[in-house]
Order: C-alpha cells, then sequence, then structure tokens
C-alpha cells in the first residue's frame, strides 16, 4: 500500500506495562475510507490498539502516523476530532438526547445549532422527536445510535467501533450494520471495527487484520478469513482458539 492510501499506519509499535508486553512489533496499515475488521482471541490486544490510535494510550517503541503526520505531533483536541471512537456500552450522560449529541461541543466551549442536531439525529435513521426524549428511555439499539451520532458531530475522518453491536439483538445488529455502511460510503469516512462475529467481518469488512497474542498475524482483504494461510488463524476461524 501506498503511503498516501493509509488512515493510519504502524512500524514496529510496541505496548508494554510493568508486568506485561501487550502489543508486540505491531506494523501494517488501514486503508483511508475502507472498512477493516479487527478479529482475534480475546486479550489479543485490539482494544489497546485503538487507545493508542487515538492518544488515549501512547506507545512504548515504534511509529503511528495518522494521515501521513506523526501521532506525536497531533494536539489531543485535534486528534480525537480526526479520530472518533464508538463503545459496545454506548454510554449516555443524564439529560435529552440533545444534550448528548451537544456534548461534544460543549467540551470545547461551543454550541450546537438546532439544525444541526437534526442533522446528526436524522444520519442515523431517527426522527427529530427523539432529539427531546429522556436518553435513558431509549432502547439498546437506539443507544447505540445516538453514540454514533454523538461521535459524528466532530466530523471524524476515523472511526474507531469497539464491539458496538455484542449486546444487540439480530435486527438492531443489522441496521447498526448498515448504517455504518451509510456512513463509510457517504462521509468516506474510514472505519475500523472491532468484532468478535466472524460472519460480520467477512460481510462489512472490505480488510481485515487478525491480532493474536498482541501480534498482527495476518491482515488483507476480508476473504481471507475463509482460507488463512496461517495455521493459528486457522484453528481461530474454526473456533478451537477463543
Amino acid at each position: 500500500m501506498k503511503e498516501d492510501e493509509a488512515a493510519i499506519q504502524f512500524h514496529e509499535v510496541n505496548f508494554a506495562t510493568k508486568e506485561l508486553t501487550i502489543l508486540k512489533s505491531i506494523t501494517g496499515s488501514f486503508v483511508r475510507g475502507g472498512i477493516t475488521t479487527l478479529v482475534g482471541p480475546s486479550g489479543a490486544g485490539k482494544s489497546t490498539l485503538f487507545r493508542l490510535c487515538n492518544g488515549l494510550l501512547s506507545a512504548s517503541s515504534g511509529g503511528i502516523w495518522i494521515d501521513g503526520i506523526a501521532i506525536d505531533d497531533y494536539e489531543p483536541v485535534q486528534l480525537r476530532r480526526e479520530i472518533g471512537i464508538v463503545l459496545q456500552s454506548a454510554t449516555m450522560i443524564a439529560g435529552t438526547v440533545r444534550d448528548n449529541l451537544e456534548l461534544p461541543r460543549a467540551l470545547q466551549g461551543e454550541s450546537l445549532t438546532d439544525n444541526e442536531a437534526e442533522e446528526y439525529i436524522k444520519v442515523v435513521g431517527l426522527g427529530k422527536e427523539f432529539l427531546t426524549r429522556n436518553s435513558h428511555d431509549l432502547s439498546g439499539g437506539q443507544k447505540q445510535r445516538v453514540s454514533i451520532a454523538r461521535t459524528l458531530v466532530n466530523r471524524p475522518k476515523i472511526l474507531l467501533l469497539d464491539e458496538i453491536t455484542s449486546s444487540l439483538d439480530r435486527v438492531s445488529t443489522q441496521e447498526i450494520e448498515e448504517l455504518i455502511v451509510h456512513i463509510n460510503q457517504h462521509y468516506k469516512t474510514t472505519v475500523i471495527w472491532i468484532t468478535h462475529h466472524l460472519d460480520q467481518a467477512l460481510q462489512i469488512g472490505t480488510y481485515t487484520w487478525v491480532m493474536m497474542d498482541g501480534k498482527l498475524v495476518e491482515s488483507g482483504p476480508s476473504n481471507l478469513l475463509r482460507n488463512p494461510e496461517n495455521e493459528d488463524v486457522r484453528r481461530f476461524v474454526k473456533g478451537e482458539v477463543e
């Protein structure tokens, strides 16, 4: 891949605590404008990798570039605008849906206009009447939609999704999948999606990374999951590795 095609690049990235080495020599790129799914057993280091991408953690060694710029050259606020993250929990603050949408602006001392609020809630497939709803009265699927809309308020170029459908039913999961594909295509947003559902990784992903034991062991077009080259990945795909 050419450098100008990479939204995020890693070169020999390691991350360790005093007790444990979590990421080991990660080298690879996420394609700009694509949907890359990230799979692997629990404890493989996937969520830690995300926290390196948006600056919540710093690599112990190695280099990370966002759109060709070294991650250390970004101001933290600018980096969080460039890279949005949506979590499984879809945590809402107390108040209305509109209060939740305004949170990213409020944190920067700014406000969200009514037109903007209506635009973002519409993007995620909810009517403007939801803006006055109490956030705690929403269903799980609705909360996840609001969480996505809230992240979009910063107009991120890159969207990190961490197991965002794992607690949803089949219908809500399908709706969220369709929404993410729409966002990717309509806004040209680069999407990187951690999922433990291999069928989801195949269906939604254009590209896939497989991580095991803190290492990137295989990557490429998502079809690699149908016939992995790596023996450990073959065992994982067959369900022999949890």
